[in-house]
């Protein structure tokens, strides 16, 4: 079997639908012999044993039951997203809440909508920082990080304000904003953008993908769902971050796809193919790899990608590979070939965890190994913004009561350092209104707000880190 088949020629697989399962069919989920739920309709899989042993089943039911709660939840949390990212837009544009009902008895608001480039996405409220920081030079050892962090923020907005951040603030060069085709979903949900840092040397491209965003519970759903395919010799892989990707219905994920005269652009093919044709202009450029949440999902998944379709010249001019928030992409086996496969192919990763944040904390790892497993060095950051290089971040499956407390008390300070920030390091490191509201709600789920890009960017910028992130044995090294 090519590696390059995946979906259509995978023998192992198991695959979640909580759209076709009903309250008592999760309650069936617990008390059902393993042989009977597989035949359920709301679980497909290619083994019965796969949903074997009541561990298994448990977190089959909590993924079930977390999916359908979000189901339920996402129309009206969609509609709410609208309305505040409009409503913050509009006081925005018309300097606050008193002009703006100045405004309105004088009939002269101003409105903007998603084409303008003052047009802020909800996520822009959170972090509003577009400034690259200038104490952080292109020779400095964190500028990879401290680009990529800002980037993964951008990723988040619409393409007019993204340019003219690009462009007017960081002054480099856009080379597309992208948004992709998902063929299981049947519509265009993946998004990314690329832009050339000319002041680098050599020049250096920057490859981002957008995350999960706040209020689409879609995306937060495939967060939480452990269906997986399994690629033999490879591993289990995440099926909802590989159909993101651009893995189709027919062909699964090919080296090359046909053109089905659609127009329909898919990430993998198309980024793929963008970086090839700025590597035929400048032989000497390297590219960066990165995103939050979903993005760096996409991101290092990216990667294996390129391996497994024996990229070799772009696996060559891949400079680093920074994630932000990342959740688990797939089992131990597809770690360690993973492994294996960066170091031969020199590619540098670098996982961000900060704190409590709870994404990076799913899908569930289990002791054996047979679900979700992180791999590569991760830089875990306490909410002090210290960092230290560990395998495995604490409290690796959130759902834990002894940390519960902990994380409640770590969510309150985040909230408490958010006005000592500013008088400590100036005011670019003021927060904004909406993250104080989410630090707010931080309290009653914690590791939400931990999410925030707005503390990963703050790590980069003010983190205190061992210098063994930047050694090449300790990243691609292989467990004690």
């Amino acid at each position: 079997m090519a590696h390059g088949e995946l979906l259509d020629s995978c023998n192992d697989y198991l695959e979640l639908k909580p759209h076709h399962a009903s309250l008592l069919d999760l309650v069936r989920v617990l008390f059902s012999s393993h042989d009977s739920l597989a035949r359920k309709n709301f679980v497909e899989t290619s083994d019965a044993n796969h949903l074997k042993g009541l561990e298994l089943r448990w977190i089959v039911f909590i993924s079930l039951l977390v999916q359908k709660l979000l189901l339920y939840l996402t129309k009206p949390v969609a509609r709410t997203g609208y309305v505040i990212e409009m409503g913050l837009n509009l006081l925005s544009s018309n300097g606050g809440f008193c002009q703006l009902l100045l405004n309105i008895l004088k009939g002269s608001v101003v409105k903007l909508d998603k084409s303008s480039a003052k047009f802020v996405s909800v996520a822009g409220y959170v972090d509003t920082r577009v400034e690259l920081d200038k104490n952080i030079k292109t020779a400095d050892g964190r500028y990879g990080a401290a680009l990529s962090i800002m980037a993964s923020k951008l990723a988040y907005e619409y393409q007019p304000f993204a340019q003219s951040v690009v462009t007017d603030h960081w002054k480099m060069e856009m080379l597309g904003w992208f948004n992709f085709w998902n063929d299981y979903q049947n519509l265009y949900s993946t998004n990314a953008f690329m832009f050339k840092d000319t002041t680098s040397n050599p020049n250096l491209i920057v490859v981002a993908f957008r995350g999960t965003e706040p209020f689409d519970l879609d995306q937060w759903r495939t967060d939480v769902d452990f269906s997986w395919y399994e690629l033999n010799g490879v591993g289990r892989i995440h099926s909802g971050f590989l159909k993101a990707l651009g893995a189709q219905k027919k062909t699964g994920w090919p080296k090359d796809i046909i053109d089905e005269g659609l127009g329909r652009q898919y990430a993998y093919y198309t980024l793929r193919q963008k970086l090839k044709e700025e590597l035929e202009k400048d032989k000497n450029v390297k590219f960066i790899l990165t995103g939050h949440s979903l993005g760096a999902a996409l991101a290092i998944l990216f990667v294996a990608g390129l391996v497994l379709h024996e990229e070799e010249e772009l696996l060559e001019s891949l400079d680093w590979v920074y994630t932000y928030g990342q959740p688990r992409v797939g089992n131990e086996q597809f770690g360690n070939w993973m492994g294996e496969k960066m170091r031969i192919h020199d590619v540098k990763y670098l996982r961000y965890v900060y704190s409590t944040d709870l994404v990076p904390r799913v899908p569930y790892d289990d002791q054996a190994g047979t679900l979700y497993k992180h791999f590569g060095p991760c830089l875990w950051v306490n909410s002090f913004y210290r960092g230290k290089v560990v395998w495995e971040e604490p409290d690796k499956n959130y759902f834990s009561l002894l940390w519960a407390i902990p994380k409640i008390l770590n969510a309150v300070w985040e909230l408490i350092r958010g006005f000592i920030l500013p008088y400590i390091y100036g005011p670019v490191y003021q927060e904004s209104c909406v993250m104080k509201l989410v630090r707010v709600f931080g309290m009653f789920i914690p590791g939400l707000s931990a999410h925030c890009p707005q503390d990963y960017d703050n790590a980069t910028r003010l983190g205190s880190f061992p210098p063994e992130i930047l050694d090449q044995q300790v990243l691609n090294g292989k467990r004690d």
